[in-house]
């Protein structure tokens, strides 16, 4: 062997050795069954936006683990969601054709990611849902609000008006980092407080919900 050959063989080892396993994150998908979507809409979800998330992701070292089951989002009198189908210490994600008018407000918004109930929900819009398309400025709508929860935005229940402008920037921004520069560093440091975070509120629902001991 040569000295070349020697090199690139311990630069090789040493890059496996300093990889970081992927983390692991739960992701329940719920298609809202009240919907109607037109096929169209639900090819381009499933054959490319979606995909293109999972991957963004896995190139940052995050592993999206996805379960799937039925369920639904009624509308209260004031135009709430009522949802059926979600769990809990999981990421839930809802698909829908439009957000309720509770959170969209007539924007044409793709999606929102919130605590609700005690659910961790990111709601997609898919009519108005996409992949990537300007750096920076306009991301993958599924990575953008899977960041919400990941970069922890999802546990600040009420952000002040100047927040939440430098978190929508914020989730483009670290999106873009797994779009183009495959870096997921961050994210996962963040992540990883949030799947504690996560894990914690369904033990402690847990021990709240198990009859006490005499």
């Amino acid at each position: 062997m040569t000295r070349r050959d020697f090199m690139w063989t311990a630069a090789a080892a040493a890059t496996r050795v300093s990889v970081p396993a992927p983390l692991a994150v739960p992701i329940h998908r719920v298609m809202d069954a009240r919907e109607q979507c037109p096929p169209e809409r639900l090819r381009l979800f499933w054959w490319s936006i979606w995909p293109e998330a999972v991957r963004d992701f896995g190139q940052g070292g995050i592993q999206l683990q996805t379960s799937d089951g039925p369920g639904e989002v009624r509308r209260s009198a004031g135009d709430r969601p009522i949802f059926i189908g979600l769990r809990r210490g999981v990421i839930n994600l809802v698909l829908t054709d439009h957000l309720p008018l509770y959170w969209d407000n007539g924007r044409a918004v793709a999606g929102v990611t919130t605590v609700y109930d005690g659910y961790h929900v990111c709601m997609i819009a898919l009519r108005y849902a996409h992949g990537n398309q300007v750096p920076f400025l306009s991301v993958n709508t599924c990575v953008h609000e899977l960041l919400h929860a990941l970069l922890q935005d999802i546990l600040v229940s009420r952000p002040k008006w100047f927040q939440t402008g430098g978190r929508e920037f914020r989730a483009d921004w670290y999106a873009t980092c797994l779009w183009l520069f495959h870096d997921g560093a961050a994210i996962r440091k963040s992540a990883g407080v949030y799947l504690d975070r996560l894990r914690s509120t369904v033990t402690a629902r847990t021990s709240l919900d198990s009859p006490a001991r005499r």
